[in-house]
């Protein structure tokens, strides 16, 4: 018996949209990566790109546990000398709200060409409103 392997040209991409309203931001971000992944089809690969787009909105409104929102720290690197800047996740929730969510989705994924390309299908939104409407992507619940 033989391992079966899908086809690039056989494997279906859904649009799914979530809602990450008072959602807690790290089972948000791992449920986000699987779906990125495809890891929720039974067709799953590890080597292939078998996963879904995910729209998500609202990413303003993410709901971080403890004392995250001061502790929890982003930064930025210029490559200059001097050019490292720190900024702790309450700075980045009123600056880019979307950061908080990509970066968070970001470490769950694989390093490389695979994941570059499985990032690239996340789609995040600070408020309701997305231009993805005509993908009709299906609302799902975490």
């Amino acid at each position: 018996m033989k391992t079966y392997l899908p086809k690039v040209d056989e494997i279906e991409r859904k649009w799914v949209l979530v809602d990450a309203q008072d959602q807690v931001l790290g089972r948000l971000a791992t449920r986000i990566a699987d779906t990125l992944r495809g890891k929720n089809k039974p067709v799953f690969t590890p080597h292939l790109d078998c996963g879904d787009f995910v729209v998500v909105i609202n990413a303003d409104k993410v709901r971080m546990t403890g004392r995250k929102s001061e502790d929890k720290l982003y930064q930025n690197y210029s490559g200059y000398m001097g050019g490292r800047k720190v900024y702790t996740a309450k700075e980045v929730r009123e600056k880019k709200p979307c950061r908080i969510i990509e970066e968070a989705v970001w470490g769950m994924l694989p390093k490389g060409r695979l994941g570059r390309q499985q990032f690239r299908k996340l789609k995040v939104y600070a408020g309701e409103d997305h231009p993805h409407a005509a993908q009709t992507p299906e609302q799902v619940e975490f």
